[in-house]
């Protein structure tokens, strides 16, 4: 693996790391349940995004590998979503209908979610067109040298079951799972400190 290829995302890249992420989300259950009109995932989402994990810019913990080709947004110890955001977005922009499910689900995820020192990836992608070419994995594997030099955790939540053998192979496991009326499952996964 090259270091080359693996580069600090910074503030000016910001729309080019959404782009990707915008892509790599397009047939995720959970997201495509939040917007399933596709003109208002291509608008809304990425607000969701910003509000999620923008604060991995300001950190320097958000990271792509080549041209953008996968990318990830970490928060070190000690950061946090902006939860304003988060809710402001949403409440503005998912339907009212999935409102109880929507919270029902964010307070399942604040329940399990780490209260000790972790690294938390609140979004990982692979453009779809790579995917299958190993960026996504060569990606992972940087992120987690960082994790692995601070000797912590790393914790996640994923709305596509497609993705929990990829994160299993990276040394993730299952810790809990939503469930919420129609919503999609959300699968938090933890990975212990090494």
């Amino acid at each position: 693996m090259s270091d080359d290829y693996l580069v600090p995302i910074g503030l000016d890249e910001r729309d080019r790391a959404y782009a990707t992420l915008v892509l790599a989300f397009v047939t995720d259950p959970g997201e495509r349940w939040l917007y399933p009109d596709a003109h208002q995932y291509l608008t809304q989402f990425p607000r969701f995004l910003a509000a999620f994990g923008g604060r991995a810019f300001d950190e320097k913990t958000a990271w792509r590998i080549r041209d953008f080709s996968s990318v990830a947004l970490w928060l070190p110890p000690g950061a946090e979503p902006d939860g304003d955001a988060i809710v402001g977005v949403l409440t503005e922009s998912v339907a009212t209908e999935k409102h109880e499910d929507l919270w029902s689900i964010f307070e399942q995820m604040d329940a399990t979610h780490p209260t000790y020192p972790h690294w938390y990836l609140p979004w990982f992608g692979v453009d779809p067109a790579l995917q299958g070419q190993g960026v996504g994995s060569e990606l992972m594997t940087h992120c987690l040298a960082v994790v692995d030099d601070n000797h912590l955790p790393a914790y996640l939540e994923s709305p596509n079951p497609r993705n929990i053998s990829f994160y299993e192979r990276h040394g993730f496991e299952v810790i809990a799972k939503t469930e919420a009326g129609n919503a999609p499952v959300i699968t938090m996964m933890l990975r212990a400190a090494r």
